[in-house]
């Protein structure tokens, strides 16, 4: 395994670590599935070493110690350190012997957003996706799309007047800002902290916030997301995302794509049928303020079948991976700036619910 020690030392404090970790724990399934997909992607890792200067954390590790903080709620890399530094089970995961020195967080973060400005993490989700064993267990017929939004690591008095006027917050630590009756739209204004945030509200009666919209392609077979993207927040994005998605796919073949109502638009629908996607989309039925239903584009030919309601059922469970990249993986609000950054460990909590559920799914497919 490539960081570890060549020293004979460093082989046996190895060896002696992996008998601390009992059999059965969960995380040893995982660790084989990321060992597997490692290994394919040491052509591209390669890429990533700086032939001069000093040696930089190898990726494998960062990878492995990115996933540790997803599946542990690990809220900062200082923590994940100390995690790493004192904890036998974060040091095997991340292939650390007992003895090994633990990186500084400030060297840990610069080498980790090297890396994601590389776009490893697509290729380390396309890569799981590719061995053998997972592919059985995806649907190559049936899928289903979804947005969320995703908080900007970025305060509401930080979107300020593009032209640099507008009253500057108080002084002090969190010095106040008054807005009244101040009109602030994404046109004039912008977020002097991460100037991607965009000002955006999901719906009627929400407020609105500085954020990303991150979106997720999920097979309907076990649930499990194929692909993702993350694009400024605005009112167009989750359908110009779901088609970017969908022109990535390398097979031609027919295929339906739940949604919920806020696809349900004319041309979107006629984009769909144009690439030999069916649409199973909920069918937008407001009333206009005449009483009159909103015209459709979803009609009989698509809601006479069976595989519309099951479509419609199965869709809502794409809901699932957002609720725990947000709650479990704590990216509700993330801690970086830029949107390739955001994207990048987007897609990483993504990988994390992945590989939490493909050892379950593999094991209920073996007993069958």
């Amino acid at each position: 395994m490539r960081g570890i020690e060549n020293s004979d030392a460093g082989l046996f404090s190895y060896i002696r670590l992996e008998e601390r970790v009992p059999a059965d724990h969960p995380l040893r399934a995982i660790r084989a599935l990321v060992d597997e997909v490692v290994g394919g992607l040491n052509a591209r890792f390669e890429q990533l070493y700086s032939k001069v200067g000093r040696p930089s954390i190898p990726p494998e590790y960062l990878l492995r110690a990115t996933l540790l903080q997803a599946f542990y709620s690990v809220r900062s890399e200082r923590m994940l350190m100390e995690q790493i530094d004192y904890n036998l089970l974060f040091r095997w995961f991340v292939g650390l012997p007992m003895d090994g020195a633990v990186w500084h967080p400030t060297v840990f973060t610069k080498n980790r957003d090297r890396l994601l400005e590389a776009d490893v993490a697509r290729d380390f989700l396309m890569a799981l996706l590719s061995l053998h064993k997972v592919k059985r267990l995806l649907s190559d017929e049936h899928f289903t799309v979804d947005g969320t939004l995703i908080d900007a690591w970025a305060s509401m008095k930080s979107f300020r007047p593009k032209d640099g006027s507008g009253e500057p917050p108080a002084p002090g630590r969190n010095g106040e800002r008054n807005f009244r009756k101040e009109k602030r739209s994404n046109e004039t204004h912008a977020s002097t902290t991460d100037p991607d945030a965009r000002l955006f509200r999901k719906g009627n009666g929400q407020s609105a916030r500085l954020c990303f919209m991150g979106h997720a392609l999920m097979e309907n077979r076990n649930g499990l997301i194929v692909d993702t993207a993350l694009t400024l927040a605005n009112g167009t994005a989750e359908r110009e995302a779901t088609l970017a998605m969908l022109d990535r796919r390398k097979h031609g073949q027919r295929i339906t794509l739940g949604a919920d109502k806020a696809y349900d638009v004319t041309s979107f629908i006629g984009d769909l049928r144009k690439r030999k996607v069916t649409p199973h989309i909920a069918v937008n039925g407001t009333l206009s303020k005449l009483g009159k239903p909103r015209k459709t584009a979803i009609d009989g030919r698509t809601t006479r079948h069976c595989g519309y309601a099951i479509s419609q059922r199965i869709r809502k469970r794409i809901e699932e991976s957002f609720g725990w990249t947000k709650t479990q993986a704590g990216y509700g609000k993330v801690k970086l700036r830029g949107r390739h950054k955001v994207e990048a460990v987007f897609t990483f909590a993504i990988v994390a619910y992945n590989l939490i559920r493909i050892p379950k799914l593999l094991n209920e497919a073996a007993a069958t």
